[in-house]
């Protein structure tokens, strides 16, 4: 179930096969680059993308740098990317990318907190609204970047 007020998505329409889109969105590596917030990261264990892969992936707003393992729960190619953080039985935060659409290609990224993670159990309201908002502002961001490098491929390829 979603923490009140810690839900947010957002949805941009790519001129790209799903493929490449997909294929992006997947390579959390690369997140990095157009995400103000992850920095990137690397793969644990020799995962790659598929369900069960873990990835540590590295954040950073303003002073403030984390780090957090996420693990892979749905790989569908061309439809659907998803990973979450905490137990994926139980997670704290679940990151989706759904696919509709083969050329173009709409892409929603969402953002859902289903429990409060230990370093926001204790927050006030108005810093759980704060990040709210700061995540929303931060997929926008990151869909732009996603659109702009999946379209230079697909012409690329094309």
């Amino acid at each position: 179930m979603t923490v009140e007020g810690m839900y947010h998505e957002e949805t941009v329409h790519i001129e790209a096969p799903a493929e490449v889109v997909y294929q992006l969105v997947s390579d959390l590596p690369r997140m990095g680059e157009w995400s103000p917030e992850n920095r990137g990261g690397q793969w644990l264990d020799g995962g790659a993308g598929r369900v069960g892969d873990r990835f540590e992936g590295h954040n950073k707003i303003g002073d403030r740098e984390w780090s957090v393992v996420c693990q892979v729960t749905r790989a569908e190619p061309a439809s659907e990317f998803q990973f979450v953080t905490g137990d994926p039985d139980s997670p704290f935060v679940r990151w989706s990318y759904r696919l509709e659409g083969s050329n173009p290609t709409t892409l929603t990224e969402v953002w859902d907190v289903e429990q409060l993670p230990p370093t926001l159990a204790d927050a006030p309201p108005d810093r759980l609204a704060g990040r709210a908002q700061q995540v929303g502002d931060s997929l926008r961001q990151t869909l732009t970047g996603i659109k702009e490098s999946a379209e230079k491929e697909a012409g690329a390829a094309g």
